[in-house]
C-alpha cells in the first residue's frame, strides 16, 4: 500500500485517490527570474510522484500553474524597461527548457493567472455573496480591495497546525488599507498607476496571490483534489488561504485529500531563495554535472528533509550517474544473470510505497549495478537485470539508456537547432539541410512541427 505523510495530519497516510485517475495540482513558478535549484528539487520530486503513480498503474492528470502577475514582475519589468509580458514570456522559455534537461515530464496543463482573471472574479463575487469576503475602500487606488474574513472560517489554521488567535497575534494592517482584521487577506487589489489591470465589479485591479491556484484547481481538476504539492515555504499562508476561500466557495470539504510539501534547499544554515540572492540556478547545475546527476543529487535526499548544496556532493552524484550508465549499458551476454529481479522489484516498490523513499529506492538500483558488474566480470547473462535497471532508474525519471554527452551537450544543439530555423526563415534550404544532417550524424533527430523543432537522441 502506498503512503504518504499528509500535511494536513501529520501522520503517514494510506493514498486513497477517488478513482483511478489520480488529480494533481502543483504550485508553479513566479516567471520573473532564472529557476534555481530549490525550484528544481519541487518539480523532481513531484515528477517522481507522477512517474510512481502512473508505474503502479494510476493515470495522473497533472495541473502546474505560472503566477505571471505579481509584485516582482511588476518591479523587474520596470527595471529592465520591458513588458510584464516579455519579461514573463523570457523565463517561462527558461524555466521549460530547465525542466526539459531535467527529464521532468510536462503537466497536462500550465494556466497562467492573467488568463483566468474572469473564473478569479466568478470566485471572488461568490465569496463575498455568502460572508466569507467584504469589499474595502483602499487609499492606495482609485477602486476598492476585496479581502478575505478570516474569522468566518472557523476551522482556519489547520494546515499549518496554528491557532486562529496565534495567527491573528502576528498579523498586521500596511498603510492604507482598511481590513476588518489585520489577518484577513487580498482577494482583489485596487489599480495602482502603471500597473497591469483588469476590469472588475470593484474597480480595474488584479487578482491577490492566493485566488489564482484556487480559481485554476477548480476550473481544471474539479471542487475537490487528490493530490497538492509545493514546497514547504508554500504551508502558511498560501496553502492555508486556498484551503480557506475554496472550501467556503464551494461548500465541500476537504478540498485537497493530501497535501505534500518538500522540504527547503540550504546554502549554508539558509533557504537557497531568490529574495536573498544565494542561489544556484538550474542551468548552472545542468551545465556541471547534467540532468540526471541534478536528479540524483536531488533523490539522495528524502523529499521531507533539507538537502543542503555542496560541491562535493554534486559530484558524487554526477559520478553516481556513470557507475548506474555503465552498468546499464555494458555489453554482455544476453539471457538471465541468475539473479532474483522479483526480489529487487519488490524492495524498490517497498521504499517508494514508504511515503517516496527515494534514497532507499535509489539504493536498491546501486545494488542491482553491482550485481550486473558482477555478471558481467563473470561471464552470466544479465539483459534483464539491465532492462530491470532502466525501468526503475526511469521511474526516477533517470535517462540511463542514453550517452552521456547528448545530454551534457544540450544547449549547444538547441544553439544548432535555432541556427537551422533561422537559415529556414531565410530559405537557405541547403545549409540548413547540412545542420540537420549534421545533428544525425551525432545521433541527434529533429522533429519539425508548426509550433517549432524539437530534437531527441536517435
Amino acid at each position: 500500500m502506498i503512503r504518504f505523510t499528509n500535511t494536513l495530519t501529520r501522520t503517514l497516510d494510506p493514498f486513497q485517490p477517488a478513482g483511478d485517475v489520480v488529480t494533481m495540482y502543483v504550485c508553479g513558478i513566479t516567471p520573473y527570474d532564472e529557476s534555481h535549484i530549490g525550484h528544481a528539487m519541487s518539480y523532481v520530486v513531484f515528477d517522481v510522484v507522477k512517474r510512481y503513480l502512473t508505474w503502479r498503474g494510476y493515470h495522473v492528470k497533472h495541473v502546474q500553474n505560472f503566477t505571471d502577475i505579481d509584485d516582482r514582475i511588476i518591479e523587474r519589468a520596470n527595471r529592465l524597461n520591458i513588458t510584464t509580458d516579455e519579461l514573463v514570456a523570457r523565463y517561462i522559455a527558461a524555466y521549460t527548457d530547465d525542466m526539459r534537461d531535467l527529464n521532468v515530464l510536462p503537466a497536462d496543463v500550465y494556466p497562467r493567472a492573467t488568463r483566468e482573471v474572469p473564473e478569479m472574479i466568478e470566485m471572488i463575487e461568490g465569496l463575498i455573496k455568502n460572508g466569507f469576503a467584504y469589499e474595502a475602500a483602499s487609499e492606495l487606488s482609485e477602486s476598492s480591495d476585496v479581502y478575505y474574513r478570516v474569522s468566518a472560517k472557523k476551522d482556519y489554521g489547520a494546515l499549518s497546525h496554528r491557532t486562529q488567535d496565534s495567527l491573528l497575534a502576528g498579523a498586521r494592517v500596511e498603510p492604507g488599507e482598511h481590513k476588518e482584521h489585520p489577518a484577513d487577506f487580498a482577494l482583489w487589489k485596487g489599480a495602482k498607476a502603471g500597473e497591469p489591470s483588469w476590469d472588475s465589479p470593484w474597480g480595474k485591479g488584479r487578482p491577490g496571490w492566493h485566488i489564482e491556484c484556487s480559481a485554476m484547481s477548480l476550473k481544471y481538476l474539479g471542487a475537490q483534489i487528490d493530490i497538492h504539492g509545493g514546497g514547504e515555504d508554500l504551508v502558511f499562508p498560501h496553502h492555508e488561504n486556498e484551503i480557506a476561500q475554496t472550501e467556503a466557495y464551494t461548500g465541500q470539504q476537504p478540498f485537497v485529500r493530501l497535501w505534500l510539501h518538500n522540504a527547503w534547499v540550504k546554502m549554508g544554515e539558509e533557504k537557497m531563495s531568490k529574495s536573498l540572492g544565494n542561489f544556484i540556478t538550474i542551468r548552472d547545475g545542468l551545465k556541471k554535472v547534467g540532468g540526471d546527476g541534478l536528479r540524483l543529487w536531488i533523490l539522495t535526499s528524502h523529499y521531507r528533509k533539507p538537502l543542503t548544496f555542496t560541491e562535493e556532493t554534486l559530484d558524487a552524484a554526477k559520478a553516481g550517474v556513470a557507475r548506474l550508465r555503465t552498468a546499464a549499458r555494458a555489453g554482455g551476454d544476453a539471457g538471465d544473470a541468475g539473479v532474483d529481479l522479483a526480489a529487487y522489484r519488490e524492495r524498490f516498490t517497498a521504499a517508494m510505497d514508504d511515503d517516496l523513499n527515494t534514497p532507499q529506492a535509489l539504493a536498491v538500483l546501486f545494488d542491482l549495478a553491482k550485481e550486473i558488474n558482477r555478471a558481467r566480470d563473470e561471464g552470466r547473462g544479465m539483459a534483464q537485470a539491465q532492462g530491470l535497471l532502466l525501468e526503475l532508474g526511469e521511474v526516477l525519471g533517470l535517462r540511463l539508456e542514453q550517452p552521456e554527452q547528448s545530454i551534457e551537450a544540450a544547449p549547444f544543439i538547441d544553439l544548432l537547432v535555432q541556427v537551422r530555423d533561422e537559415l529556414r526563415a531565410a530559405k537557405q534550404w541547403q545549409l540548413a539541410d547540412r545542420v540537420r544532417d549534421s545533428l544525425a550524424a551525432l545521433d541527434v533527430v529533429l522533429e519539425d512541427s508548426a509550433s517549432g523543432t524539437t530534437w531527441k537522441p536517435a
